[in-house]
C-alpha cells in the first residue's frame, strides 16, 4: 500500500511566515505562522532583518511536523515565496551585508526621479515596468551612494525566499517572475541587462541564476535538514513571489481572470496573454507560460487598517461592527490611505495621509469606516487604471486578509460595481503548495492542483445603490487628493 505524499508551501510576508502543508487531494492538513518585525529605522525607511525570515521557517516547519504528525520522509516537495522587491544582500561569506531593504521603503525616492529623468524610458523599454522607489535598481543605487562601505561588500543579490532556499540547498537562483522586481532584467531576453546592472554599478556575476518557478532543485545541504526537520529527500522547488502565489491559489490561471488583493498592500491583477506596459501597472510574468498578470498596486492597504488599529486601538471584530453602524460616506469624513506615499496612479512617495471632512459628531465607528471606505477609494483608483487600459475584470476573486472581513467585503464590491468571489483558502503558502505539488508530479497540472485546491465559498455581489453612492464619493476623493498634494509635498 502506497504512502500518502504531502506537500509544504512556506510564505515571507511584511510581518509573519506562513507555512501550509497539504496532501495529494488538495486538502489543507496543517498551517502554521510565525510573526517577526518589519523594522522602520527612520521615516520613510522600511528594512527587514533576513536572519527572522530563517528563524520564523524553522519554527514554521517544526511546528508542521508536529501537529500534523507527518514524516517528515512523506512531503515530496516544497516551494518559498515572498514579497519581492526586497533584496537580501550577502557578503563573500554568505553573512548579509545588512538588514533587507523592504520593498514599502521610499529612500531611495531621489534616486528613482533621477533615473526617470535621464534613463526612464531606456529601463521601462527594457524591464517591462517604470521607475519607482520600490524597486532594487533605484534602492542599489541609494545603497552606493549612502552606504558605500556596504555596498562594496556585495557578493550576492538573491530575493528573501531565495535568501531561505539558498540555505536549504546551496542553489544561488531565483525565478524569472522574482527576476523582474530587481528591475535589472531584460524582460523580453528574460536574462540580466548589462545595461541596468551598470546604471546600479552591479555587476551581473552578483546575480542568481535565473529559472523557471517549476524548477527542480538540489536536495537539502546535510546541516539544513538536520535544522529544520526536513527530509534530505523532500523534493526543493524554486518557487516564486507571493503576489503571483495568491494569484495562482486563487485558481486565476487563464485569461481574463482576476484577483482583488486586500493585504498588506492593495493590489488588483487581471491575466494577460501578453505584458501590459504602462507608467501605472505593475507587470510580471504568471507561473504558467505565456500568461502575465499586470497590476495596479495602493501601498498602504491593510497595512493602512493596522496602521489605525495599533495607534487608536481596537481588535478588528469590534472596528469593523462598529463601522457598520454608520451609514455609507462616513457621515461626510474621507481618509486617504497614503502612509508610505502611493504607487497607483500617482507613483508619489511624498503623498501623504489624511483624515478630511473631520466634524464634533463623528464618533470613532465613523473613523473605523472612513478607513475602510478610503483604502476601497484607492483600489477604486487602481481600478480606474485598468478600465482606462481595457483590462478591467468584469468579476475577480477576493483575496488577502480583507477579504474575510464582511463589511469590507460589500464595500469593495458597491466600490468596483463587479462581483467577487471568495474560495477556501487563497494564503500564497497554499499557492506555493499547489506549484511544489505539480513540479513534483503530484498534480499532473496546473489545471488539476487549482481542481482539486481551490473551493468556491462566496460570492458578494455589488448593491447598485451602493454603486452609485461611492462613484459620486471617488469623484470628491479625487478633488481632495488634488488639492492636498502640493501641501504633502511641501510637509
Amino acid at each position: 500500500m502506497s504512502r500518502s505524499k504531502y506537500l509544504l508551501g512556506v510564505d515571507f510576508g511584511g510581518s509573519s511566515s506562513k507555512a501550509t502543508l497539504i496532501d495529494e487531494r488538495g486538502a489543507v492538513v496543517a498551517t502554521a505562522s510565525c510573526e517577526y518585525p518589519t523594522l522602520y529605522p527612520r521615516s520613510g525607511w522600511a528594512e527587514q532583518n533576513p536572519e527572522d525570515s530563517w528563524r520564523a521557517f524553522v519554527a514554521n516547519v517544526k511546528e508542521i511536523l508536529q501537529s500534523s504528525g507527518v514524516a517528515p520522509e512523506d512531503i515530496a516537495a516544497l516551494a518559498l515565496d515572498a514579497a519581492t522587491h526586497t533584496a537580501v544582500l550577502l557578503d563573500a561569506q554568505d553573512r548579509p551585508v545588512r538588514n533587507a531593504i523592504y520593498w514599502t521603503d521610499t529612500r531611495a525616492e531621489a534616486e528613482a526621479a533621477e533615473l526617470r529623468e535621464h534613463c526612464g524610458g531606456e529601463i521601462t523599454r527594457r524591464s517591462f515596468n517604470s521607475v519607482s522607489s520600490l524597486w532594487t535598481l533605484p534602492q542599489l543605487l541609494w545603497l552606493a551612494r549612502h552606504e558605500p562601505e556596504s555596498f562594496a561588500r556585495i557578493d550576492k543579490v538573491m530575493a528573501v525566499k531565495d535568501y531561505i532556499r539558498y540555505r536549504l540547498t546551496g542553489d544561488f537562483v531565483t525565478d524569472d517572475i522574482e527576476a523582474m522586481g530587481f528591475m535589472l532584467l531584460d524582460a523580453g531576453e528574460n536574462w540580466w541587462s548589462e545595461t541596468l546592472c551598470a546604471l546600479a554599478g552591479l555587476p551581473v556575476r552578483t546575480l542568481p541564476e535565473i529559472v523557471r518557478p517549476t524548477q527542480r532543485l538540489s536536495r537539502l545541504r546535510p546541516e539544513a535538514a538536520a535544522q529544520t526537520g526536513i527530509s534530505p529527500e523532500t523534493m526543493v522547488i524554486a518557487g516564486s513571489t507571493d503576489t503571483v502565489m495568491e494569484v495562482y491559489a486563487a485558481g486565476a490561471i487563464a485569461r481574463g481572470q482576476a484577483t482583488v488583493k486586500l493585504a498588506t498592500a492593495g493590489r488588483i491583477c487581471t491575466i494577460t496573454d501578453h505584458p501590459v506596459v504602462d507608467p501605472c501597472l505593475v507587470t510580471y510574468r504568471h507561473v504558467l507560460d505565456g500568461l502575465w498578470y499586470p497590476g495596479t498596486a495602493t501601498k498602504s492597504c491593510a497595512a493602512s487598517n493596522r496602521w489605525y488599529r495599533d495607534t487608536f486601538g481596537g481588535e478588528y471584530a469590534q472596528m469593523s461592527a462598529e463601522a457598520a453602524t454608520v451609514p455609507r460616506g462616513s457621515d461626510g469624513l474621507f481618509f486617504h490611505p497614503y502612509l508610505q506615499g502611493e504607487i497607483t496612479p500617482y507613483r508619489d512617495d511624498r503623498l501623504r495621509a489624511s483624515f478630511v471632512g473631520a466634524t464634533g459628531h463623528h464618533t470613532k465607528a465613523a473613523f473605523n469606516r472612513a478607513v475602510l471606505e478610503g483604502i476601497a477609494y484607492s483600489m477604486k483608483d487602481c481600478f480606474a487604471e485598468l478600465e482606462r487600459l481595457g483590462i478591467a475584470p468584469a468579476e475577480a476573486v477576493l483575496i488577502g486578509g480583507g477579504a474575510k472581513a464582511p463589511l469590507w467585503r460589500q464595500i469593495m464590491a458597491d466600490m468596483l460595481g463587479i462581483p467577487l468571489r471568495t474560495v477556501s483558502n487563497v494564503d500564497s503558502s497554499l499557492g506555493s503548495a499547489m506549484l511544489a505539488g505539480v513540479a513534483s508530479g503530484v498534480f499532473a497540472s496546473h489545471q488539476e492542483a487549482a481542481a482539486r485546491c481551490v473551493h468556491l465559498c462566496d460570492e458578494i455581489l455589488p448593491d447598485a445603490e451602493g454603486t452609485a453612492f461611492y462613484a459620486r464619493g471617488f469623484a470628491l476623493y479625487k478633488q481632495i487628493q488634488q488639492a492636498l498634494a502640493p501641501i504633502y509635498h511641501r510637509l
